[in-house]
């Protein structure tokens, strides 16, 4: 049976050495290091490229969860569960998103460890239904785009409108309003919009689908 080699990163120094412990204590499982920060956290698991990685989230200097950003930017898929004080969080939920394998309660640490890899490594997802629901919860939201501009159901009429081509003329036609009316609406769009051009505007609109 492969030994499965593991990489601790936990800035409690107490806490690391009573994981480091019970990583060695176990028939079948190595330690390759702990560490107390994750400034190099690329280089340390390339180097010694283990099968697991215990991270704790809140650290000094960089967070676990941009610990994990960078390890998946560098396309490196190593399990990874993420050590926390507390599950019901949003830090959690950013840990997943970051793609964390899943994540123990330190509260957990001596009972469930052991099972938390097991699962891990199955494939599995080690996580409270607490935070099951906000994933799921997640998944469901729809993207919104914010209205930061504050722009008027009229004003966002207008500006598709624009964006399509039309003329002025065209536009007070299709509204039902005045030339003088779309010019005035349309210079509160440049205003809103902070641009000075019908091409400023329509690009913009598009780039940023105000429209």
């Amino acid at each position: 049976m492969k030994t499965l080699s593991v990489l601790i990163f936990e800035d409690n120094t107490p806490l690391r050495e009573s994981i480091s412990s019970l990583i060695t204590a176990k028939e079948g499982m190595e330690l390759l290091g702990a560490f107390e920060n994750v400034l190099s956290v690329k280089d340390k698991v390339t180097t010694h490229k283990p099968d697991l990685i215990l991270m704790d989230i809140d650290m000094p200097g960089m967070s676990g969860i941009e610990a994990v950003k960078e390890i998946r930017q560098s396309n490196i898929q190593t399990p990874i569960i993420m050590l926390t004080v507390f599950d019901d969080n949003t830090h959690v939920l950013d840990a997943i998103r970051a793609g964390a394998s899943g994540y123990l309660l330190k509260k957990h640490l001596s009972t469930k460890l052991y099972d938390s890899i097991e699962e891990v490594l199955a494939g599995g997802a080690p996580m409270s239904p607490s935070v099951a629901r906000m994933v799921i919860a997640s998944m469901h939201q729809k993207p919104q785009v914010e209205n930061t501009y504050q722009l008027t159901s009229r004003e966002k009429e207008i500006l598709t409108s624009l964006s399509k081509g039309n003329s002025y003329k065209l536009i007070a036609a299709q509204f039902e309003i005045s030339i003088d009316t779309v010019r005035t609406h349309i210079k509160k769009i440049y205003e809103k919009l902070h641009v000075h051009s019908q091409t400023e505007a329509v690009s913009k609109a598009i780039n940023e689908k105000l429209v």
